[in-house]
């Protein structure tokens, strides 16, 4: 599987080897995400860089990014291990989202703003419902959620909901047989709240929305840990 491109499309080194390094790392964290390396299974640098023909150096750039999205641990001996859900990660997720999506939902609702990234967003995720694209929808589902953080207008909050919008990804794809359409009514209602500048609504809606998520969640993960 050679990720390689004709180098004579672009003749800067370094502008390369960043590309190669991305597309390693977007290849690597969906077939993560996919359950393609299994949960707590180990990635060998060499048997990886062999099967992508890639380099050490875009590879191990791929990793430390898996690793700082939650996808992935190092230990130290550089070795790397997917990632294991359990039902206390479950629960840090859901309790990371709700600190940051709240507060940002009332910004946002106090500023009126990202309205159109928001309901882009959410076309967007209808577009996947329709298309039954379970991963092209929790990619979607969390784009929605990103925007929500980004019209806070927080640098700060914006770059911590970064740091977990992959292991969202993976979640919400594990968790693929809840009523997406809800979902979609919900985010609908969320942006209403935020367009008319009812701070208090959209707070609630959010923390609804999020909240109402945890318990099938949890119970889809221990299905899985079981299973």
């Amino acid at each position: 599987m050679s990720l390689v491109t004709d180098p004579s499309v672009d003749t800067d080194d370094d502008h390369l080897s960043a590309s190669l390094a991305t597309r390693t790392y977007e290849t690597l964290r969906r077939r993560i995400i996919l359950g393609e390396f299994a949960q707590g299974s180990r990635l060998p640098e060499q048997r990886l860089a062999d099967e992508l023909e890639v380099s050490r150096i875009p590879l191990r750039e791929a990793l430390s990014r898996l690793a700082t999205d939650g996808l992935i641990e190092t230990t130290h001996r550089r070795s790397a291990v997917v990632a294991s859900w359990t039902t206390s990660t479950v629960h840090d997720l859901f309790d990371a989202r709700l600190a940051l999506e709240t507060s940002a939902a009332a910004r946002a609702a106090a500023r009126v703003a990202g309205v159109a990234q928001l309901e882009d967003a959410l076309e967007r995720s209808v577009v996947e419902l329709r298309a039954g694209d379970e991963l092209g929808f929790a990619e979607a589902n969390v784009r929605f959620h990103q925007a929500l953080v980004g019209a806070a207008g927080n640098p700060l909050i914006d770059g911590l909901m970064r740091t977990v919008s992959a292991r969202m990804v993976w979640l919400f794809y594990l968790t693929a047989h809840r009523d997406h359409e809800e979902a979609c009514r919900e985010h609908s209602a969320i942006v209403s709240a935020i367009r008319e500048g009812n701070v208090r609504l959209a707070e609630t809606l959010v923390y609804a929305h999020i909240e109402v998520g945890r318990a099938p969640s949890l119970e889809s993960m221990r299905v899985i840990l079981q299973g």
